[in-house]
């Protein structure tokens, strides 16, 4: 993530920690800048670990608590994928598209123009749009191989035991 980003997140923080007269604590900041050294989308535990490698101990429940700070000033999006709970950085472009594999759990974004064009294109009622990540689940081409040699394998068992 850009330093501009991050400079960014760390002004809103500030900002709502000054307003709501709440501290400024270390592990606050330690973990909004173990965020922004993640790449893609990661999980708590991994967060943890990221922290620990730099010798900065927290407990799971400032951990939890930060990352929930985090979601409600929208720095971070949470992302329930199959493989379990994802955060990831909240960029500026928040509307992308998910394909997510249901075999590996592999998860990769990809650009749809059109779905972003008629989403915007959509009026909701009563409703104001920010933004929107949208998963396709389906098979990974990996998973599809494995799975094709898996059927050819048996295929080729069954047909030498005539």
């Amino acid at each position: 993530m850009s330093e501009k980003m991050k400079a960014q997140a760390r002004e809103i923080l500030d900002q709502y920690l000054e307003s709501n007269q709440h501290r400024k604590t270390p592990e606050r900041y330690a973990i909004l800048d173990a965020v922004f050294s993640m790449k893609g989308h990661f999980t708590l535990e991994a967060l943890g670990a990221a922290l620990e490698k730099k010798n900065f101990r927290v407990s799971r429940a400032t951990l939890y608590n930060t990352i929930h700070l985090f979601l409600e000033l929208r720095l971070v999006v949470r992302h329930n994928l199959v493989d379990g709970t994802k955060y990831e950085v909240s960029s500026s472009n928040e509307n992308h598209v998910h394909q997510v594999c249901t075999v590996c759990g592999r998860v990769t974004e990809v650009q749809a123009p059109l779905v972003q064009a008629a989403i915007s294109e959509t009026k909701l009622q009563r409703f104001r749009k920010d933004a929107f990540v949208l998963y396709i689940y389906g098979v990974c081409s990996a998973c599809q191989a494995k799975i094709t040699r898996l059927r050819n394998n048996k295929k080729i068992g069954r047909a030498s035991c005539r």
